[in-house]
């Protein structure tokens, strides 16, 4: 039987700030400079794919270290 792939889980900006420790206006402006790929709601309101936060949080976090 063909499994059905899990929906993707999306993040407010809020949710992204949190885990970078940064104001949720610094998630919008990685966007808008094409940091962080953003998908648009019916409403206008930014989402963000967990998978690709939790990669750019990765290197974040590498890059910091050094």
């Amino acid at each position: 039987m063909n499994r059905i792939p899990d929906a993707e889980i999306l993040l407010t900006p809020r949710e992204v700030a949190d885990l970078f420790g940064v104001d949720p206006k610094t998630v919008t402006r990685w966007a808008k400079a094409g940091k962080l790929t953003s998908i648009r709601t019916l409403g206008g309101h930014r989402r963000f794919r967990k998978s690709e936060v939790d990669d750019l949080r990765n290197n974040y976090f590498k890059s910091e270290t050094k």
